[in-house]
């Protein structure tokens, strides 16, 4: 505070002193809250001999603070937690105590939900370079990355936020809501000896936690207008392009249109309460015929979607009845 004259905003103290985790070679964790860049200079990493314990006194400034309090991850216990020894003045408490009461109401509400689906589509993107990783030492730095995500994920999804060191990580979550096998499936990475048994421990951590924070909001009934022209639309985008395919051969095309269906399957019944339909699940590269039979019927039983809601799909015998109705 002498070298750097009202920088400081605020001096606390946080981790395994506060925890009661303290042992011989404990550091002390500090929350030197600064408002100025130069305040850095009060940084300091060192080693002490006599006791073998290395220290690593670090700045923190409000823009840190702030990305805690959106709960962004959730070992958040410096904001929360921190016996605060010394603070400048009382507009420094006033706003630490606004950046607490800000993360938690994202702990305590529905907004931690829209965390957690941040953190899934950064889950996916992890798993999907782990699929590129050239070593098994690479492979296990992003299993890491994928662990602490999982653990962040789960940990917000029960509205709470890591207190205590590493070592205490399963300790804090017994009693909450997991994945099924969470704790087995983590120490399956964490103990796999080569490629392959990495690879399928990361598939199933991957798919039990996606599984796990998967949002399951109330869907709407369908009504005449949350559906009218869905079916029309299939019908004109992919329905002919299927027996051409089969025609010409084209087990491409007919794979790509029957994704396309798929995916529009899938948009539309994410906001509206009507059965599943799964087009792929049958599908064959050597029979595009068939292919062709699954779109259609797909898309006939989409059209009794149509005809639960008391409509039709537009149809017109030729193009002058559709001009004549068209401008009416």
């Amino acid at each position: 505070m002498k070298e750097c004259p009202g920088v400081v905003d605020l001096v606390g103290i946080y981790g395994s002193v506060c925890t009661g985790d303290v042992h011989e070679h404990s550091d002390l964790d500090l929350l030197i809250l600064i408002n100025d860049p130069k305040g850095y200079a009060l940084s300091k990493v060192f080693i002490l001999d006599d006791a073998e314990v290395g220290y690593d006194i670090y700045c923190t400034n409000w823009e840190m603070l702030e990305d805690d309090a959106n709960c962004g991850h959730a070992h958040i216990s410096k904001l929360l937690d921190s016996d605060v020894l010394y603070v400048r003045d009382e507009s420094v408490t006033e706003r630490l105590e606004s950046l607490k009461n800000q993360a938690r109401e994202v702990l305590g509400s529905d907004k931690r939900f829209e965390v957690i689906a941040g953190i899934r589509e950064e889950l996916c993107k992890i798993y999907g370079r782990a699929f590129v990783a050239e070593t098994i030492g690479q492979l296990r730095g992003w299993a890491a990355f994928m662990i602490t995500l999982s653990l962040d994920a789960v940990m917000l999804w029960n509205g709470m936020y890591f207190k205590r060191g590493v070592k205490r990580t399963f300790e804090e979550l017994e009693g909450l809501d997991v994945p099924d096998d969470f704790e087995k499936n983590v120490m399956k990475i964490v103990k796999a000896k080569n490629f392959i048994e990495l690879g399928i421990a990361l598939g199933t951590l991957f798919k039990s936690v996606m599984r796990f924070t998967e949002r399951r909001t109330r869907k709407d009934a369908p009504t005449q207008e949350s559906l009218a022209g869905t079916y029309e639309e299939m019908f004109s985008n992919w329905r002919n392009k299927m027996p051409e395919a089969a025609e010409r051969g084209d087990a491409f095309a007919s794979f790509m249109n029957l994704a396309s269906l798929q995916y529009m399957f899938e948009e539309i019944s994410a906001e509206n309460a009507i059965p599943k339909f799964s087009v792929l699940e049958e599908f064959d590269a050597t029979d595009l015929a068939k292919n062709a039979k699954i779109f259609d019927d797909a898309l006939e039983d989409y059209r009794q979607e149509y005809v639960k809601l008391g409509m039709e799909p537009v149809r017109y015998v030729n193009v002058d009845e559709f001009v004549k109705a068209y401008l009416k």
